[in-house]
């Protein structure tokens, strides 16, 4: 943060305005770290070089004397920096000159300062990106004889102002905040204005900011059982926000506030951005909070930095940067933005007071690269040591329904109510698929002994040789030529019109590969079918067994399912089945990879029973939009639980350009009529945006009931 001396030259040689000059008066005294003796001497020797306006250096003056003394020494806090605009440049108001008064010196307000002749601003407390918070006196509760008239105030910073968009992100700062009402994060009351001012209520907290005790020049770290209060705290508080669809996006330990009775609250969700936009889709073509810039370099994501859509890693990386800091003392960094220290190939180095399952997940959760990062703040705090699941479901008052089971009634699933059944989008880590990698199948993985279909060879088609010449003279029979290879198009085109099947095929010079679904001895007629081709040399079939009840399904999506494959398989659902089976009580788990595209993603369970339960979206799951190359998993904290009826079932993957349908449908429902309104709505988003824009993927799952 730029010293008082700094901000004064800046003024005088008119890089800033008055107005922004008085707008970093705030924030510049709470971190210059030096006395009010010392910062009025700063002023003077500012004042001899270059006098200021009168009425400015009265203000700064002002200011100065009526800092109180605990905020004198340095706050600690951590700078977040406003990253440059491109889009709609606002021009800054005119810079003041000695000329006469000034005509918005009225329009600032600091310490001393009254609001609606309500709130009077007592001290300082800190300064965000976007405004300053003060602890301020309610006058009306003051009269009022309330025990409790002390309130804090957020008001914005003159230099957002002038930005149009700047009053709407207040505004979805107090709503957002008001929605996340959550014992460990700060209660936001209402938002208002006294003129061109700017502001929103919340609750005081008595205490200090996590930063002010990371800052202490003493501070070396402190044991892991006296950090993890705090870490489940912040947790807690960022389990929440994701499960309702909130990115802190501005994670810091400013933001985190340790209270004098020992609670943690996270403050200052203002930049906040919906990863999911259940309910603020309309929001997001008006203003997103993103285009402010605002980020602190030392805590942002590598991702966030280089300006990717927020995701709930983002904060777990933060997480990971603070929870360091409290066992070492020190940033895994040294303060170096992700990127940088990504360049530079950096390590954190392990703490000594951490075991090997806690330097596993902490070392997870620092990772530059999202796909192998801690995916869920649950399971970081989960793999960390924590002695209880820090989740998003435990009510305020407390109580713990992590482990709750609800039966759903319908399509044979089991809700286990984990963190209120959202959905958390997020690449898969690296680490989790080398561990997983022998309990996933996929719809369209390699041949294997556990399924059926095989490798069907066909014999070389061998041309006839030319036969002995009689005389040596006679000039040899000449060799008919071999047939064309065959092309992909007369390949699909044969096989498209099997039965109750979704096939794809690869070309490798006169060699064939099939792979897909079929019924029960299915393959005979594939081959039969490629038999009929002339130009081929081999063929492989690669293909998995599907019952009668499946046909419905693959003769509505099938050709999705084959554009798909043909195109690269460049969209991918796979289910986690230990063993190769699925067990009555076990979790269905998938994994989802998206196309190099923004689309939407829709994942449907078609039940043995005849019904089809929509997962994503659905009533449990609202929030289905995914940007390009995006990864997610679906039920990995135990969301849906496997029940009867047991068998062969199929979990489908559809992929839109926009959302299948305007109205929410219900969780459950007939599977006929649902491929009938399907269909419908598939060929309007093909005639729209192209058939290519639409693709699929299948796995098949397997469940039996458990033995007793």
């Amino acid at each position: 943060m730029a010293s008082l001396a700094h901000v004064i030259r800046d003024f005088q040689s008119g890089a800033l305005t008055q107005d922004a000059f008085v707008a970093q008066l705030d924030s510049t005294l709470t971190t210059e770290g030096v006395g009010s003796a010392r910062l009025l001497e700063i002023l003077g020797e500012a004042q001899v070089r270059k006098p200021l306006p009168p009425d400015l250096y009265a203000e700064v003056r002002r200011r100065i004397e009526q800092m109180p003394v605990s905020h004198l020494a340095a706050a600690g806090g951590e700078e977040t920096r406003m990253q440059t605009v491109p889009e709609h440049p606002v021009t800054p108001p005119p810079a003041r000159t000695n000329d006469g008064p000034t005509s918005n010196l009225d329009q600032v307000k600091g310490t001393g300062d009254t609001l609606n002749n309500r709130f009077v601003l007592e001290e300082c407390l800190g300064v965000g990106g976007m405004g300053t918070v003060y602890k301020a006196l309610d006058l009306r509760k003051l009269e009022a004889s309330d025990r409790k008239p002390y309130l804090a105030i957020k008001v914005l910073n003159t230099q957002f102002r002038g930005n149009p968009k700047s009053l709407i992100a207040l505004q979805r700062e107090a709503r957002k905040a008001q929605v996340l009402a959550h014992r460990n994060i700060v209660t936001v009351y209402d938002f208002d204005r006294d003129g061109a001012i700017v502001y929103l209520t919340m609750e005081y907290l008595s205490g200090k900011p996590l930063s002010q005790i990371l800052r202490t020049p003493d501070f070396k770290g402190m044991p892991l059982q006296s950090a993890l209060p705090i870490v489940r705290g912040m947790s807690s508080a960022l389990a929440y926000a994701h499960e309702r669809g909130f990115v802190h996006c501005d994670f810091k330990p400013a933001n985190v506030f340790l209270t004098d009775t020992g609670e943690v609250k996270v403050i200052d969700f203002g930049i906040a951005r919906v990863f999911q936009r259940p309910e603020e889709e309309s929001d997001a073509t008006v203003f997103d909070p993103g285009s402010l810039g605002a980020l602190t370099p030392a805590y942002a994501s590598p991702e966030m930095l280089e300006h990717l859509e927020p995701d709930p890693r983002d904060d777990i990386y933060a997480l990971g940067c603070i929870t360091y800091e409290l066992l070492t003392g020190r940033h895994p960094f040294d303060r170096q933005s992700a990127t940088q220290a990504r360049a530079a190939n950096r390590q954190p180095q392990r703490p000594d007071n951490l075991g090997n399952r806690q330097w596993r997940a902490l070392r997870a959760a620092l990772a530059f690269d999202r796909k192998a990062r801690t995916p869920t703040v649950s399971r970081f705090v989960e793999e960390f040591g924590a002695q209880e699941r820090a989740s998003a479901s435990k009510p305020t008052g407390g109580g713990d329904r992590t482990g709750l089971l609800m039966k759903s009634g319908v399509a044979g699933l089991a809700l286990a109510c984990a963190a209120g059944g959202a959905l958390y989008f997020y690449r898969a880590s690296q680490r989790l698929e080398q561990e997983n990698a022998g309990q996933q199948t996929t719809a369209a993985s390699d041949a294997s002994g556990s399924r059926a279909g095989g490798v069907t060879p066909v014999q070389p088609i061998t041309p006839a040789a030319p036969s002995k010449p009689e005389v040596a003279a006679t000039p040899p029979a000449s060799t008919p030529a071999p047939p064309a290879p065959p092309t992909l198009a007369a390949v699909t085109s044969a096989l498209a019109s099997l039965p109750c099947s979704a096939l794809a095929a690869q070309i490798r010079d006169r060699a064939v590969q099939v792979r897909g679904f079929v019924p029960q001895h299915g393959e005979a007629q594939v081959n039969e079918r490629l038999g009929t081709l002339p130009g081929i040399a081999s063929t492989k079939v690669d293909v998995q067994h599907v019952s009668s009840d499946k046909c419905d399904v693959l003769k509505q999506l099938g050709s999705y399912w084959t554009h798909n494959w043909q195109a690269g398989h460049i969209a991918s659902l796979t289910a986690r089945m230990p063993n190769g089976v699925l067990t009555e009580g076990d979790p269905l788990v998938v994994d989802v990879r998206t196309p190099g595209y923004d689309s939407y993603v829709n994942i449907d369970y078609y039940v043995l029973d005849g019904t089809v339960v929509h997962m994503v979206p659905g009533p449990r799951v609202k929030g289905n939009q995914a940007p390009a190359n995006y990864s997610a998993t679906v039920g990995s904290g135990g969301d849906w639980i496997i029940s009867k009826p047991f068998g062969q079932e199929m979990v489908v993957l559809l992929i839109t350009p926009a959302p299948l349908f305007d109205a929410p449908r219900p969780e459950s429902e007939s599977r006929a009529d649902y491929l009938r309104a399907l269909d419908a709505r598939l060929k309007q988003l093909a005639a729209r945006y192209g058939q290519d824009h639409i693709v699929a993927d299948f796995a098949q799952i397997t469940s039996k009931a458990r033995a007793h």
